[in-house]
């Protein structure tokens, strides 16, 4: 994020500190996507991922006052979801889905091409686990981050090095799929 980015938050987070409707919308605008790359990355379902974007939104509203750099409230929302998704991920994991019944749902099983679909989909999942933790959530958060800035903030690392970091986990990628 350059200067004139940071001091547009800034001036966006200072409006939403009081009360300005307008503001707020701009910055749910801004980085709701980003928020919700991030919640997905961790594995979790729509709704899941959902209460952890909504719930990082909520802290936002707390304690928006006491954030001490405005410019940077990306970064501080970026932090709050990690640490949002990997309590509802955990939780998640201990929990196993019943149906109404109180029982293990059955899988129906699928068409052909469904099967044939979901085995690719393993072998490209199956890949993708297969690849360094950074290739991994730098390559499903690039499909969703708004900007290379807020990539870059998502995943602390310079702007610069996101392009040639990506190609390098694509092929590596490709190399596990061939």
């Amino acid at each position: 994020m350059d200067a004139r980015d940071a001091a547009d938050v800034a001036e966006l987070v200072e409006r939403a500190r009081h009360g300005d409707g307008a503001a707020w919308a701009r910055l749910v605008e801004r980085y709701s996507g980003l928020l919700w790359s991030v919640a997905r990355s961790y594995g979790l379902g729509e709704a899941d991922a959902g209460d952890a974007v909504q719930t990082t939104w909520l802290r936002l509203v707390e304690r928006i006052d006491g954030i001490e750099r405005p410019g940077a409230v990306g970064r501080w929302l970026v932090v709050t979801v990690r640490r949002e998704s990997m309590r509802t991920a955990r939780r998640a994991s201990r929990q196993a889905p019943l149906d109404a019944d109180g029982a293990l749902p059955a899988a129906a099983p699928p068409p052909e091409e469904v099967a044939l679909a979901r085995e690719r989909f393993g072998q490209v999942a199956a890949a993708l686990e297969a690849l360094p933790r950074r290739c991994q959530v730098l390559l499903r958060l690039f499909a969703l981050a708004p900007s290379y800035a807020e990539l870059s903030a998502a995943l602390e690392m310079p702007v610069g090095s996101i392009g040639p970091t990506r190609a390098r986990c694509l092929e590596s990628l490709l190399r596990r799929l061939a």
